[in-house]
C-alpha cells in the first residue's frame, strides 16, 4: 500500500484558497490511479513516488501546476497535449475545471504506472543543432590581428564559437563590447573557451 505524508496535508492547508481543491483533487486521483504511491516533499513541493518519481504538484499565488516526471514524451505519444505555459504538462491551473476529466487524468496516472512497471525509460531528447552564427566584422578584425586567438577560435566547435559571438553581440554599450572583445582575444590566445572557468579540469 502507498503512504501519505502529513507535510502534504500542511502544504495544501497553507495553499491559496483557490489552490486547495485543485491540489486535493490531484492528490486523490494520483492515489486512485497508483495505490502504491508514496508521498514526500522535494524542493518544497509535493512529490509522488512509485519506482522513482511519478509526478509532482505545486501551488503558487495565482495558479497550480502538475506534471509527470520524465513521462511527458510517452504521454504526448499517447495523446496528451503538452502545455508550455507553466511547469508540468497541464499549463496554468487556476480551478478544478482547468484539469482534464477525472477519467482522462486517471488514465494518465495509470499509463505512467504501467511504464514504471515495465521499466520503460523515457526516450532521449532529440539534439537540436543551432545554425552557426556569422562572426561580426569587429570580432573578425580583432582575430586577424592575433594569429593565436584566430587559430584557436577557428579550431573550436561551433557551439564554443557561438558562446563568444553571443557574448560580444549582447553587450549593451560600446564600452562593454570593447572590454569583452579584449577579454575574448586574451582568452582565445590562451586557447580558452568562453566558459572555461566552469569547465571540469
Amino acid at each position: 500500500m502507498g503512504s501519505r505524508d502529513a507535510r502534504i496535508d500542511a502544504y495544501i492547508a497553507h495553499a491559496e484558497a483557490f489552490a486547495q481543491p485543485i491540489l486535493t483533487t490531484l492528490r486523490e486521483i494520483v492515489h486512485e490511479g497508483c495505490p502504491d504511491v508514496e508521498e514526500t516533499i522535494k524542493w518544497s513541493m509535493p512529490f509522488f513516488l512509485y519506482k522513482g518519481i511519478l509526478c509532482n504538484m505545486s501551488g503558487f499565488k495565482q495558479h497550480c501546476a502538475f506534471g509527470f516526471w520524465k513521462a511527458g514524451r510517452p504521454l504526448e505519444a499517447a495523446g496528451l497535449e503538452i502545455s508550455e505555459e507553466a511547469m508540468g504538462q497541464f499549463g496554468r491551473i487556476t480551478s478544478v475545471k482547468d484539469l482534464p476529466t477525472k477519467r482522462v487524468l486517471l488514465g494518465y496516472v495509470k499509463k505512467v504506472k504501467q511504464l514504471r512497471d515495465a521499466g520503460v525509460k523515457p526516450p532521449p531528447k532529440p539534439r537540436v543543432t543551432k545554425p552557426e552564427l556569422p562572426t561580426p566584422d569587429f570580432f573578425s578584425a580583432a582575430l586577424k590581428r592575433n594569429r593565436q586567438a584566430r587559430d584557436h577560435f577557428e579550431g573550436f566547435s561551433p557551439s564554443h564559437r557561438r558562446e563568444y559571438i553571443e557574448w560580444l553581440v549582447d553587450a549593451k554599450t560600446e564600452a562593454t563590447r570593447q572590454r569583452r572583445l579584449e577579454t575574448a582575444i586574451e582568452w582565445l590566445a590562451e586557447g580558452k573557451s568562453r566558459n572555461w572557468k566552469y569547465e571540469k579540469c
